[in-house]
């Protein structure tokens, strides 16, 4: 089990975005995929989740999170594989631990907190909530944007992972992001 949520190790620069829900992360990770001409990791979450809610209507509870988890870290370590530039992660293991620590208000499953502190990414971009809020099936917190992202903010200060604030347009954070990445691009060679 404890393999399945293990970081593969890989050649590439991982960055990981970061943030609540309706903050524009998706966007963002296939606009530098393409960008940088590379891979982006699906939040694996969405695609279990919906299937979940459009077969039985139900919500994600705290037994879904391990196996979110694993598959999360599945996609995350194929897509690794495929690239030695740049691997764009739309989420990781220290999100699922923060979602499980607001939406349970308890303790994270031991399993995924052990993974969502030993997995390491270069560089997480945290987004703000800035970007208009979008309804679907999945996204509940409209009215508690500010709470869940101290809580993510909060998470990268506690255990000290290197960020970035991404604010404004949808441009704004492409070039904002672009330039950090490109820095640690440089930096790696």
């Amino acid at each position: 089990m404890e393999e399945k949520l293990k970081q593969a190790a890989s050649n590439c620069l991982k960055v990981t975005l970061f943030g609540p829900e309706s903050t524009g992360k998706t966007t963002l990770a296939k606009q530098l995929a393409r960008h940088y001409n590379s891979i982006w990791v699906p939040e694996y979450a969405r695609e279990y989740l919906q299937r979940k809610w459009n077969n039985d209507r139900k919500t994600c509870e705290q037994s879904d999170l391990l196996p979110i988890a694993i598959g999360q870290m599945k996609l995350e370590n194929e897509s690794a594989q495929k690239t030695d530039s740049v691997l764009i992660c739309d989420t990781d293991l220290l999100e699922t631990k923060v979602y499980s620590e607001e939406y349970y208000e308890g303790p994270c499953n031991k399993l995924v907190e052990k993974y969502a502190l030993e997995n390491t990414y270069d560089l997480y971009f945290l987004t703000y909530i800035d970007s208009p809020w979008e309804a679907d099936d999945l996204r509940d917190k409209p009215n508690e944007r500010e709470e869940m992202f101290t809580a993510f903010e909060d998470a990268l200060i506690k255990y000290n992972r290197p960020y970035v604030l991404l604010k404004g347009s949808k441009m704004e954070r492409l070039k904002e992001a672009i330039k950090h990445i490109d820095l640690l691009l440089k930096n790696k060679h």
